[in-house]
């Protein structure tokens, strides 16, 4: 019987890269590191950021994650991230049900953040 989700996963072409992006930009908990895989968020569901090194996970680089983040202060992360120079596919907007901005990582791969 399936009792919960474990972690879901995101490939990249370069770990080192996308460490840098997810763990230093994002700000996300880095829980655990492999050569060739990192996990994010402690406890329930964690985030996998894998290097790509079979032909299939390489057609998988690079494309929206369908993945929400909840972020708090989100202002001010979406201006430290405008900084560095992070890309974002749709900016920082504001709507009746919250804030909300799509960011990519270095390899294209999308992501939504949100304050709620």
């Amino acid at each position: 019987m399936v009792e919960a989700m474990k972690n879901i996963v995101v490939f990249v072409s370069d770990l080192e890269v996308a460490k840098t992006f997810y763990k230093e930009q994002l700000k996300l908990p880095l829980v655990q590191e492999a050569m060739t895989m990192l996990e994010f968020f402690p406890g329930g569901t964690s985030l996998g950021v894998a290097a790509a090194l079979t032909d299939e996970a390489k057609a998988l680089v690079g494309r929206h994650t369908g993945i929400t983040l909840r972020v708090s202060e989100i202002d001010t992360l979406c201006s430290e991230l405008a900084e560095a120079g992070v890309t974002f596919a749709e900016p920082l907007e504001h709507s009746p049900w919250g804030k909300m901005a799509v960011v990519q990582d270095p390899d294209g791969n999308l992501f939504a953040l949100v304050d709620r």
